[in-house]
């Protein structure tokens, strides 16, 4: 992987409880709060320039900003949440160009994992351990959070194993 395998030790105590969070919140609430969405950022500004080179802390920046708009796009047409489209450029900068084929792959699987295992739980007794979650009863719509916190902190953990 490219990703420093230092840089993602460093993030990860910090960045694993806000994809928790986001997880939690979103299959709770149906919502990404705009305060996981501001931490995971700032998490990104106040680490990254002491983990990498600062050009390469630029260009990951850049990221961010290309993700934002991209998703301000795709929220506009309606194809992804307001939420989804703010974490997901957050988490922009914790990616390694060099990975996003890995990213891609991780995504596609975790989404697959986590909605299979969403649609399968609410009709299982484990809907009964969190009866007031809104996931459970919004149709064909689906937690995102529970997907991209997932693939962010993979991303992460598997950046500490195998990076460079």
């Amino acid at each position: 992987m490219s990703i420093s395998a230092q840089a993602a030790l460093w993030f990860l105590p910090f960045v694993l409880p806000i994809c928790f969070y986001v997880a939690f919140t979103d299959l709770r609430e149906m919502r990404i709060t705009n305060q996981a969405v501001v931490a995971l950022a700032a998490v990104f500004v106040v680490i990254g320039p002491f983990l990498m080179p600062l050009p390469v802390f630029g260009w990951q920046l850049v990221q961010l900003v290309f993700m934002l708009i991209l998703g301000i796009v795709l929220n506009a047409a309606g194809a992804i949440g307001a939420g989804d489209a703010k974490f997901a450029a957050a988490a922009a900068p914790y990616v390694a160009l060099g990975d996003l084929r890995v990213l891609m792959a991780l995504f596609a699987a975790n989404l697959l994992a986590a909605f299979a295992t969403h649609r399968l739980a609410k009709h299982t007794a484990l809907r009964r351990a969190a009866p007031g979650w809104k996931s459970w009863d919004m149709g064909w719509k689906f937690p995102m959070g529970l997907s991209l916190g997932g693939t962010l902190a993979l991303y992460l953990v598997l950046g500490a194993i195998y990076g460079q």
